[in-house]
């Protein structure tokens, strides 16, 4: 076992730890979260396959912890250190660094493009039209 593995305890194995410690059972959390039983015992057993994935996941985490007395947000930090994937980091805000380069100004490409034909196209029409 790697040192950095002993100085983590699973993700999974704390949440059923703290959970039981403060004498909430999976049914009540399902009760109140309408998340199903089998799901939460995944969380538990960190098989993050059986989670939803993405958003729906880090609510999953965010409503366990809640439902436990734990911190959500720093709940949620843990679960996506522990769990970099990308099915479950995809658009959150507490997803570690992971050295990539974000892809930012891609989505604002076109509009820029279209932008600059219009602005040359404007030059170009009062250009001339001063010239005739």
């Amino acid at each position: 076992m790697a040192m950095a593995e002993r100085a983590k305890p699973d993700f999974g194995i704390k949440m059923k730890r703290l959970r039981e410690e403060r004498g909430v059972s999976l049914r009540q959390i399902a009760d109140v979260t309408r998340i199903a039983v089998s799901v939460l015992e995944a969380l538990e057993r960190s098989d993050i396959s059986r989670l939803p994935g993405g958003i729906y996941s880090r609510a999953l985490v965010r409503s366990y912890a809640l439902e436990v007395g734990l911190d959500p947000e720093e709940t949620i930090r843990e679960f996506l250190s522990q769990f970099p994937h990308d099915s479950v980091t995809a658009g959150s805000p507490h997803a570690p660094d992971l050295g990539h380069t974000p892809r930012t100004g891609g989505a604002g490409r076109p509009l820029a493009i279209v932008a600059i034909v219009f602005v040359i196209g404007a030059i170009l029409f009062v250009t001339l039209a001063l010239l005739s």
